[in-house]
């Protein structure tokens, strides 16, 4: 196989990568908030200037969503230890239990559309996009 092959593989698996994501918010109403709950899942506790930063969106709006998010009771804001003037935004028990519910969910409507692949199929598809994808912060 050439590299430029290879590469051409690549942007296939984002393009797929990307849709997936797309059909499964058209299948499964995605609650509101769930990409804050994912980044602060894979990058631990935030404050809202680095969420912001992470989402690549502007801080106001990362305000407004962790605000909405505060008022559910998916994720609390603490003094930052560090700077008085700063808060450091975290995931609630509440907003774990969304999250993974709402990934369980998501997970059925892959598996419903299996078809004739295995389970090993979709264990392969993981493990790959697991080894490009790097480890979430506090993981190796």
């Amino acid at each position: 196989m050439t590299d430029r092959s290879l590469e051409d593989l690549g942007s296939e698996l984002t393009l797929y990568a990307a849709r997936l994501i797309r059909w499964l918010r058209k299948e499964q109403q995605q609650p509101v908030g769930m990409r804050l709950l994912s980044i602060l899942d894979e990058h631990g506790p935030q404050g809202v200037t680095a969420l912001a930063g992470i989402d690549q969106c502007s801080q106001p709006t990362m305000s407004g969503t962790v605000q909405a998010l505060v008022e559910r009771g998916w994720v609390r804001k603490d003094a930052d230890p560090s700077d008085a003037r700063a808060s450091v935004v975290s995931l609630t028990d509440e907003g774990v239990a969304v999250l993974a519910q709402t990934r369980r969910a998501n997970g059925a409507i892959v598996v419903g559309r299996l078809g004739t692949h295995s389970a090993q199929d979709l264990a392969a598809a993981v493990a790959l996009l697991r080894d490009l994808l790097p480890p979430p912060k506090g993981q190796l």
